[in-house]
């Protein structure tokens, strides 16, 4: 029964962060200073028919009334149509969606695939040969910035050795070489989280109490470490899938990929209010979602974490 209580109040939370987050973005977008009607009409348009259209638009309100408007729809599942292509928004953000989803989840799976055993090595071998590379790697993932990693890797892997395609969607091997490079920086956050967590486990009593009792090396680390190790490792993953969804906007328009992030830069350039505004409201869901079930998840995965409390 807590499970569900706890889960209505994490849901719940999300209201008044949708509604800050929109409402800050909504006046920042009114602030510029294009005007959509004279965009949609073209610049031959009368004067009386941009007049027109803003007042059909709801354009000549006050902006809080118009943000009011707005979020009572939202209200009702109605996100509001595209004002420069006229699709509905939320049918078009569910059509974008599975490409984004397909990049960020292969970026995380591979990312952390690798990065946890990298990193609880590197914990085990501290100090070593492979912890000091581990720790130059994680470095230089950091400081590399995704757009020109994804410019380096469309040369050497696309333009020299053609072993993979350099834009679009269409298989599996378009997505190979735009997770790699989203997933660059998540392995580089894998690989410190994951050897930070397992240090702090390794000097724990109750794993010289395990080598104490006569159990092995590798039987303390294995039995009792990883798995305890594993809880801020795991909010990390959900952490850093969130944010893959989000840093996808760089790596779609390197590769042209049709997802969320080319559609939300497309929509900023042209001031398309309705498309951003959807899409961030969107984003925000599936983004709170996502860290309540890592919250679950940990609980589950962790005893000692009591989410009645």
């Amino acid at each position: 029964m807590y499970l569900v209580k706890y889960t209505i109040k994490r849901l719940l939370m999300l209201i008044p962060v949708i509604l800050g987050v929109t409402l800050i973005l909504y006046f920042v977008l009114e602030l510029s200073p294009s005007n959509p009607a004279l965009q949609i009409l073209g610049a031959d348009a009368s004067a009386e028919q941009i007049a027109a259209l803003e007042h059909e638009m709801g354009l000549d309100q006050p902006i809080i009334v118009q943000y009011v408007r707005y979020i009572l729809g939202v209200l009702r599942l109605d996100f509001g149509s595209s004002w420069v292509s006229g699709y509905d928004v939320l049918d078009t953000f569910m059509l974008r969606l599975p490409d984004t989803l397909m990049l960020a989840f292969t970026a995380t799976l591979w990312a952390v695939a690798l990065g946890i055993p990298i990193g609880i090595y590197a914990a085990v071998k501290q100090y070593g040969v492979f912890d000091y590379g581990s720790m130059v790697l994680t470095m230089l993932l950091f400081s590399m910035p995704s757009f020109w990693l994804a410019i380096l890797c469309q040369i050497l892997f696309c333009l020299v050795l053609h072993w993979l395609p350099a834009t679009g969607v269409g298989s599996l091997r378009h997505f190979i070489l735009p997770a790699l490079v989203l997933g660059a920086n998540t392995l580089a956050s894998m690989i410190r989280m994951s050897r930070t967590s397992m240090l702090d486990v390794l000097r724990q009593d109750y794993i010289r109490t395990a080598r104490a009792k006569g159990a092995s090396k590798a039987a303390a680390i294995v039995h009792h470490a990883v798995g305890n190790s594993l809880v801020p490792v795991i909010t990390q993953i959900g952490i850093s899938f969130a944010g893959c969804i989000g840093g996808a906007v760089v790596t779609e328009s390197i590769f042209t990929i049709p997802g969320l992030g080319s559609m939300l830069i497309n929509a900023v350039k042209a001031r398309d209010v309705p498309v951003v505004m959807g899409t961030v409201i969107l984003v925000a869901i599936i983004v709170g979602v996502i860290n309540l079930v890592v919250d679950l998840v940990c609980a589950k995965v962790d005893p000692r974490i009591d989410l009645a409390a």
